[in-house]
């Protein structure tokens, strides 16, 4: 993997685990953390979404959206496991 292309994925990772600990409120792990569930979250959505028929477009939104739902569903299970 090339160097920009790292540093998108890690931009994209982050913004997206932070959007998911702002929808998915009081779970937020800091900016590394974030990053982490963001990339976890866009891996996630990426094995979840098509096969159940939601595509996303190419692009940096739609990225970012697809990580974001991988994300909450992440944060989601974390939520369901702590209290369990």
């Amino acid at each position: 993997m090339e160097p920009v292309g790292f540093i998108v994925m890690l931009l994209i990772g982050g913004v997206a685990g932070w959007l998911a600990g702002q929808i998915v409120k009081g779970y937020g792990f800091g900016l590394v953390g974030n990053i982490v569930v963001g990339i976890l979250g866009a891996f996630i959505a990426g094995l979840i979404l098509p096969r159940i028929g939601l595509g996303m477009g190419g692009g940096i939104i739609a990225a970012i959206l697809h990580a974001t739902i991988g994300a909450v569903i992440v944060l989601f299970l974390i939520r369901m496991v702590k209290s369990a």
